[in-house]
């Protein structure tokens, strides 16, 4: 990030990003096109919530830009270790559901906060939570990140995977939410030996490789045919991920501290999920297998 980019400068470029991730995920889709609610924030900015719904490959999804600013909670405040009050924060954050059991959920986040000069940062991630893992598709979805990360500093994408693996992890569970991804916090020239500059664009181009990594994933998988049987797992493995995120997300916490629009904060949870009591898969299954594999420390580019 240069003198000449301001925080308007990057919220523009998320909101770019918004609108082509929505276009691609509407081409992917065949069917469903994106419902938007502009709204606005008390205490200052706004965003662009869009929703899709009731598609061909997609049950429910969520694309969110904000832009939001004012004065900073006494609670976050004290998480950040800030004497500051007048934040700034910008970001796109989406979350999609699929119909198929065979699809992945997928999630992204990119994001930029800013109180003053000396203190802002860029964060964010993509993560994959397979209702099955399937290690050709895991192989793939990390070595796409591999290469992004790469071509910004050989150490973003060992480190940025392993603070996933920590991040989406359910301690109550002992398992991992899914796949992990990268997932990055905090990220300053001082922290990472890259510039601002750099640092702004491997983040958009994170945002940009989102529609053809989760282009790949459907595509490959949308026409399989599936059992009520795994239906009804991937309701059991959408509760984990409610469960994660109502827990342990640090985005949802910090949209609730921050007085955000809860509609937009919740809009990553599905559309159905289930719970079952002590449930226990059968030995050697594929269900087995996949809770086998959600662990950290998964090499999956060596697969």
């Amino acid at each position: 990030m240069t003198a000449a980019m301001d925080k308007q400068q990057i919220a523009t470029r998320y909101q770019t990003i918004q609108d082509n991730i929505c276009r691609g995920l509407e081409a992917l889709d065949g069917s469903a096109v994106f419902a938007e609610e502009l709204w606005e924030r008390d205490g200052g900015g706004g965003g662009r919530t869009r929703i899709i719904q009731g598609g061909d490959a997609i049950e429910r999804g969520g694309v969110n830009f904000s832009a939001v600013h004012g004065i900073l909670p006494e609670p976050v405040k004290k998480a950040f270790n800030v004497d500051d009050e007048q934040f700034f924060a910008t970001g796109v954050s989406i979350v999609i559901h699929p119909n198929n059991p065979l699809v992945p959920i997928i999630h992204m986040n990119i994001r930029y906060f800013e109180l003053n000069d000396e203190v802002r940062w860029f964060g964010g991630g993509i993560d994959l939570t397979p209702h099955y893992v399937q290690m050709e598709d895991a192989s793939y979805f990390h070595q796409s990140l591999k290469t992004v990360c790469d071509r910004y500093s050989p150490t973003f994408y060992p480190d940025f995977k392993a603070h996933a693996d920590r991040y989406f992890y359910i301690r109550h569970r002992q398992e991992t939410r899914g796949i992990g991804g990268i997932f990055y916090d905090r990220l300053t020239p001082e922290k990472t030996g890259v510039s601002w500059t750099d640092i702004f664009e491997f983040s958009c181009a994170l945002g940009d490789a989102f529609v053809p990594i989760y282009s790949e994933l459907v595509n490959r998988n949308r026409h399989k045919a599936y059992t009520e049987q795994q239906k009804q797992w991937q309701y059991l493995r959408r509760g984990r991920y409610v469960e994660f995120n109502l827990v342990y997300d640090a985005g949802t916490k910090f949209g609730l501290e921050t007085n955000g629009r809860i509609e937009s904060i919740l809009m990553s949870l599905p559309p159905q999920a289930q719970w079952v009591y002590d449930f226990k898969p059968v030995p050697g299954s594929a269900e087995a297998f996949t809770l086998s594999m959600l662990k950290q420390g998964v090499d999956w580019t060596a697969h």
